[in-house]
């Protein structure tokens, strides 16, 4: 059965057009959607504003800027830079970018490195251009884009994105994991499961705990007075910083913790509280100084990404793989490969706002990608072991 692209009545329409064009047009048409839709809603959020908000353009330069930095650009405003990038939109841009990919591969029903290359290729190259031109745009004295890593950031996600959607499409990514010394299908299977997981487990922590105080999340809400217009936009923006909160529980989970600021740290260690901005999503933090309940807990998170990872491991291993011991050193393999995933997100979820006391946002990446690997390892290698002995 072919995806859904190859049936619409656009495919007569684009027939004319090469495949590495059709990635230049669909890669674009993700920037413009998504700019669309933010833009869509600063204005639906300035109109609840009784101050009538920013114009339309200003809400187009505000969503631009949103934009840059989910790839990873770097704002230099007038209290310091501001390096954060919200992860839920950073995962949109992702998405679309590998959507598009796909699309063209199965309308076109490319196979083999060399077409599937040219529209990776493509497409990545035009993601790029536009990012740089939007950032080229918005680039003034009252806040200015840093290019260097806007460049990065723009290459690295457009270049991941893509190549994972045509090469899944196409068949490719499989047959480069086939390449690989070992299990490679078995192993990356894993590693996706174990990281997923340990991402859901740490938005369930995040949820917990926002449940727990319903109602400081409804203070800070509410902290720019009386407009519903701050009420939105403060809940709008905590709701694009999930993901970022899920990473900061890893590495509470790994044993580092993580830090909101210079003032703020949070450990199964200790606990020490500071000022922080009026953001709901931050009730989620402690309000004393002890060491709540659900940090403890949430250490078991990396055993249990690990346990996951393994038992997809041992069952994604063909007859020919071997026995208990050798899906159990595999299974240490994956449970590493979820800690390296967890450090990339760490990483990719901390930055600064401003430099002053929030220089410093997020969990240790480097601190949180070991402690996970560690225990991810040998619950995943015990995982593998049993999982293949009962097969």
């Amino acid at each position: 059965m072919r995806p859904l692209p190859t049936r619409l009545p656009l495919r007569g329409a684009t027939d004319r057009l090469p495949a590495p064009a059709l990635a230049a047009v669909g890669t674009a048409a993700v920037t413009v959607v998504g700019l669309l839709v933010l833009t869509l809603a600063l204005v639906v959020v300035g109109a609840l504003d009784p101050d009538g908000g920013l114009s339309v353009a200003g809400d187009l330069a505000l969503g631009v800027r949103l934009w840059l930095l989910a790839h990873g650009a770097s704002l230099q405003l007038a209290g310091g830079p501001v390096v954060l990038a919200p992860l839920a939109l950073t995962a949109v841009a992702a998405w679309g970018c590998s959507q598009a990919a796909r699309w063209v591969v199965a309308l076109r029903d490319l196979d083999g490195a060399r077409p599937v290359g040219t529209v990776i290729a493509a497409a990545t190259g035009t993601h790029l251009a536009i990012t740089l031109l939007l950032g080229l745009a918005v680039d003034d004295r009252a806040a200015g884009v840093g290019t260097l890593r806007l460049a990065a950031g723009a290459l690295g996600l457009a270049l991941l994105a893509t190549a994972w959607g045509a090469g899944r499409e196409s068949g490719t990514a499989g047959e480069l994991l086939d390449r690989f010394p070992g299990p490679g299908r078995a192993l990356a299977r894993g590693v996706l499961a174990g990281t997923l997981t340990a991402l859901a487990l740490a938005l369930g922590v995040v949820a917990v705990a926002l449940v727990g105080d319903v109602g400081g999340v409804a203070a800070l809400a509410t902290s720019l007075g009386g407009a519903s217009a701050g009420a939105v936009g403060l809940v709008g923006l905590s709701a694009l910083l999930l993901p970022n909160a899920a990473a900061a529980v890893l590495g509470l989970a790994a044993g580092p913790g993580f830090a909101v600021g210079t003032g703020t740290l949070v450990s199964t260690s200790g606990v020490t509280l500071g000022a922080v901005p009026a953001l709901p999503l931050l009730a989620a933090l402690p309000d004393t100084q002890a060491v709540p309940l659900l940090a403890f807990l949430a250490q078991a998170l990396p055993a249990l990404a690990g346990l996951v990872a393994g038992t997809a491991t041992a069952r994604g291993l063909s007859d020919g793989d071997g026995g208990s011991v050798t899906a159990a050193l595999w299974g240490v393999v994956t449970g590493v490969g979820v800690g390296v995933a967890a450090g990339l997100l760490a990483l990719a979820g901390g930055g600064a706002l401003g430099d002053g006391g929030l220089a410093e946002v997020g969990a240790p990446a480097l601190a949180t990608g070991l402690a996970t690997g560690a225990q991810a390892g040998l619950a995943a290698g015990l995982a593998a072991a049993v999982t293949r002995w009962r097969r």
